[in-house]
């Protein structure tokens, strides 16, 4: 995935470098001798950062939608057309002036100089630019890290009152369940005390009938029986 804040970063930098590098041809037809030399050296080191950025840029659209990635290639393309103008201009204004001209001076050897000189800064930059671009991806790391730990903790959080509430719950239900316990053991003692008066209340009952019975047999003997 393309970061938009990292291409826009080389693209700063390379507008930077490119602004530098558009004085320089008119600077060196100015300069002669040493300076002249210095200049061109010069002006090979910014062209061949720009290079590396533009390289960079190159890399950051991998990843872009395609849309965003054919207008931005299309940009990249002019700004290498851009540099390789100026290093034109640079490399004519260079040969019109006769920098070699000098005796005991080898416009080969001159060349060969700037090119390794290049190479070795370009080496450093391209080492640079990677090494911002691993320190940007530990950061993004980190910060990921760093989400995942807090929505973890937030994870925790929320089990941890989901078990209060769990635990209160329980609580409840253990009450609930005592005080069920209470009304129970006050229900078996109500129903054995009715009980109890229920078998009193037969006995009373069977009493009464067998009295009655007694009672109702004296009066038939007295009245039928008895003379």
């Amino acid at each position: 995935m393309m970061s938009s804040e990292e291409f826009e970063k080389l693209h700063e930098i390379y507008r930077s470098l490119y602004d530098e590098l558009q004085l320089m041809p008119q600077r060196i037809l100015r300069c002669h001798g040493e300076e002249r030399k210095r200049l061109v050296r010069v002006f090979d080191e910014r062209n061949g950062e720009a290079e590396e950025v533009l390289q960079s840029m190159d890399r950051e659209l991998i990843g872009a939608p395609s849309a965003y990635r054919n207008a931005m290639s299309t940009k990249i393309r002019l700004y290498r057309r851009d540099l390789g103008k100026l290093q034109r201009d640079v490399r004519s204004s260079d040969l019109g002036t006769g920098l070699a001209s000098r005796p005991g001076e080898s416009r080969q050897g001159i060349y060969a100089t700037q090119n390794d000189h290049s190479t070795h800064m370009q080496s450093q930059r391209a080492l640079l630019i990677q090494g911002t671009a691993s320190l940007n991806n530990a950061t993004a790391s980190i910060e990921r890290s760093q989400r995942m730990a807090a929505e973890t903790d937030q994870i925790g959080n929320d089990i941890i009152e989901e078990l209060g509430e769990q635990r209160e719950q329980l609580d409840r239900t253990r009450d609930r369940l005592v005080h069920t316990g209470e009304n129970l053991s006050r229900s078996r003692k109500i129903l054995r005390s009715m009980s109890r008066r229920i078998v009193t209340n037969k006995l009373l009952l069977s009493v009464i009938i067998i009295m009655e019975l007694g009672i109702l047999g004296a009066v038939v003997y007295l009245k039928f029986f008895r003379k």
